[in-house]
């Protein structure tokens, strides 16, 4: 009986090791990154089809398909970011998980200013989101438009307007994350300071079970 158990015991010590390098790999398959222009160019893009393809006469059904996209994105990062973590106690550490741990994991910083009303609206406010930090509007096309047309948008009409439709899929993205922690709500983005885009706010707008 003895030989019996040393004889198994080295098997039973592989297994082990096995699975721990089995999720040693997978904590370094989920640490991997995608390249931040890889990121640029795929929201821009996916921004273009449906504003300009799929729906080009309805911006306002464009506006929530974006949205709904990022709100999938925001529900499935929140899992694997808050998967090791203990469950919040209250809606407030959940905020502060997505301005500290999950604002870093996408952007590699953290939110720089967090303001409530403590009636369960939260504003988040970023001094330079990076996702529209390269942005910019041909000025060719500015100066073309206000030579044939005095009431033709400027370009900072124009950045506005294009800003608030790459905006859909972050405001997703933060109300699929909270969702995932068990925080209903809806969000809305501001900009301050076009073209250059230097602040950015995420307003929260809780809902009341």
């Amino acid at each position: 009986m003895a030989r019996y158990i040393s004889w198994l015991s080295p098997y039973k010590a592989r297994t082990f090791n096995f699975d721990v390098d089995r999720d040693q790999r997978a904590r370094e398959r989920m640490v991997r990154e995608v390249s931040e222009s890889c990121v640029d160019s795929l929201l821009t893009e996916m921004v273009s089809c449906y504003c300009n393809r799929f729906y080009a006469n309805k911006p306002e059904l464009a506006a929530r398909r974006i949205e709904a996209i990022g709100y999938q994105v925001g529900h499935q990062l929140s899992e694997r970011y808050a998967m090791e973590r203990p469950r919040f106690t209250d809606h407030l550490e959940a905020i502060k998980f997505i301005c500290k741990d999950f604002w870093s994991e996408l952007f590699k910083k953290q939110i720089d200013n967090l303001k409530t009303n403590h009636r369960g609206t939260f504003v988040l406010q970023d001094n330079k989101f990076r996702w529209l930090a390269r942005m910019s509007v041909d000025p060719s096309t500015d100066n073309v438009s206000s030579v044939e047309d005095n009431s033709s948008p400027t370009a900072e009409n124009k950045a506005a307007q294009a800003m608030s439709m790459h905006l859909y899929f972050p405001c997703g993205i933060i109300r699929g994350a909270l969702s995932n922690l068990g925080i209903p709500c809806a969000v809305s983005a501001d900009i301050s300071n076009l073209p250059a885009c230097v602040y950015l706010s995420f307003s929260l707008s809780q809902f009341r079970e």
